[in-house]
């Protein structure tokens, strides 16, 4: 299982860290990654890192705002939003897949519960 929370309101330029919390600890073959929807639109993702090897992949929307990392010791990956937007306005979920850290939707195969970030202008 997969816990998403840190979600919240903030305002533009704010930062905001979100945190995915795996039921037990990722096989290094695993990768996690985050996905967000806003209202009336489709998932889409954000973010990605293998729990292994530490390769990441971004979306264009979160390159040079976003990171994403893990703490081996709790088994949690974070995602550090900074100079948000009113556009990252979303719920965001995590989820894990076994393999490369992708961008597919498809490709994960299990997903945690959204947590909302709201972003007011």
């Amino acid at each position: 299982q997969l816990q998403a929370s840190g979600g919240g309101l903030v305002q533009t330029g704010d930062s905001l860290k979100l945190s995915c919390t795996t039921s037990r600890r990722p096989f290094s073959s695993n990768a996690i990654g985050w996905f967000r929807q806003a209202p009336g639109k489709e998932r889409k993702f954000v973010a990605a890192i293998n729990w292994g090897d530490g390769r990441t992949a971004f979306a264009d929307s979160a390159k040079g705002r976003f990171t994403i990392s893990k703490d081996s010791t709790k088994n949690t990956v974070h995602l550090q939003m900074n100079s948000l937007k009113p556009e990252d306005t979303a719920v965001y979920y995590c989820a894990a897949r076994t393999g490369a850290p992708t961008r597919g939707i498809a490709d994960y195969n299990y997903w945690g519960q959204g947590t909302q970030v709201t972003v007011s202008s």
